[in-house]
């Protein structure tokens, strides 16, 4: 493997070094790579040892992928299977596939090239990292999130992390099919999404809130104006009278930062039926609880939870940050009048991602919001596998419940029923 590497090495100075940049810029992918293989092949026939074709093919793709793509990272983004990069330092590379999270054999050739590749990533779109600005979180042109950390930043060498962007849309049959819920289930989140309830999407990251996210949009009508608000764009609604915003960073000057709190103030003026909220993590709270409470009923995000009760501490806690003084009463009042139902999503040691419980916000007693659990996960405890077994149960729906009242306007009232009867 190391003599792999000198050999790289060898080559890889020896042709950057000759390349033009300037002509590298005017070349089309098919050029360059003719002109690197016959440069592989003239160096090959003067190095120390022999040098299979094989291994000709393998120097051209990985200078090619280095040129244009994500170096020692290009197979990894090329395979549709996984869904999550990771690199610690130029040694350590980790993907997740399936849930689970493996340790690759690709290594960058040492720190310099890493950090290379990471400063070209925040260039394409826009941004710089450096020793200023060691941090950058950014969205690569497939739609892919990117988080990079440098050093001095980062003790053991740059830091990649790449949340990859899906080519197909996962609705609830997928969901269905993959075990995340039930056939009951999710009607009962579809007539949630057609009755306009505000929802709150809970998990962990990675847990799949932005995917059932996404899922639910699918039933939205189509004559209604939606406005989605995120940090780095993950979201694919397919409805007409759509405006997709984005927040940005401050520029070297610290100057020009768009805010989601900024986005969400200036969506109210933009006369949308729903605000989508990419994910809920500061003082934007504040404004989304206030624009779920004054007519843009079906409005829904997402935030970093364990259960659903942890995820309506965390919203007092955003709200608070939001410095408005208000008292702690006031902002549970605000809540339980604004959020009507709260998803929990997890994603479990086996590696599949499951919902594990529905919740209504039904009211506020005494200190503390109601919830009422329409459908959880079950674990089964007597059969402890690698495989976690269970199964989706439910007490039923009170008839005093948002849910079934806006089913009853709605006109979908018997086939919210027909998930609790089982016809």
């Amino acid at each position: 493997m190391s003599s792999n590497k000198e050999m790289y090495l060898a080559f890889r100075g020896q042709i950057f070094e000759a390349l033009d940049p300037e002509a590298v810029q005017k070349m089309s992918r098919k050029e360059l790579e003719s002109q690197i293989q016959s440069a592989v092949d003239l160096l090959a026939t003067g190095y120390q040892r022999p040098i299979t074709s094989m291994m000709k093919t393998g120097l051209v793709k990985s200078l090619i992928d280095e040129l244009f793509g994500l170096g020692p990272l290009q197979p990894l983004v090329e395979d549709q299977s996984i869904t999550d990069i990771m690199v610690n330092g130029p040694n350590n590379i980790f993907y997740e596939r399936h849930g689970k999270v493996h340790k690759s054999d690709l290594t960058f050739v040492n720190e310099e090239q890493l950090l290379a590749i990471a400063k070209r990533i925040a260039s394409r779109v826009g941004r710089r990292v450096d020793e200023l600005s060691p941090t950058v979180d950014a969205r690569l042109e497939d739609g892919s999130r990117v988080n990079i950390v440098i050093p001095p930043i980062a003790l053991d060498g740059t830091s990649v992390s790449i949340r990859k962007f899906r080519e197909q849309n996962i609705g609830f049959e997928d969901l269905i099919e993959f075990g995340s819920m039930s056939m009951d289930m999710a009607r009962v989140l579809m007539i949630a999404s057609r009755c306009r309830m505000n929802v709150l999407i809970s998990g962990g990251t990675g847990s799949g809130k932005t995917t059932l996210l996404n899922a639910l949009s699918q039933y939205i009508a189509e004559d209604e104006r939606i406005v989605t608000i995120e940090d780095a764009a993950e979201l694919r609604l397919q409805q007409p009278n759509l405006v997709r915003l984005e927040t940005r960073t401050s520029s070297i000057e610290q100057t020009g930062e768009v805010t989601q709190r900024d986005l969400v103030i200036n969506a109210l003026r933009m006369r949308p039926d729903r605000i989508i909220l990419g994910e809920c993590r500061g003082a934007e709270a504040f404004e989304m609880l206030q624009a779920m409470n004054t007519g843009h009923d079906g409005s829904m995000s997402t935030l970093h939870a364990n259960t659903p009760r942890d995820a309506i501490a965390r919203v007092e806690s955003m709200v608070m940050m939001a410095n408005l003084n208000q008292p702690l009463e006031a902002i549970r009042r605000t809540i339980v009048s604004a959020v009507q139902l709260v998803v929990q999503v997890n994603r479990l040691r086996d590696g599949s991602r499951k919902i594990t419980s529905i919740s209504e916000i039904v009211g506020l007693e005494g200190d503390s919001v109601v919830m009422e659990e329409i459908y959880r996960f079950r674990y089964d405890d007597s059969e402890y596998g690698e495989a976690v077994k269970g199964e989706y149960v439910t007490n039923g729906i009170m008839q005093r419940s948002e849910l079934v009242k806006k089913a009853q306007f709605f006109g979908l009232y018997k086939d919210l029923m027909a998930s609790f009867t089982g016809r």
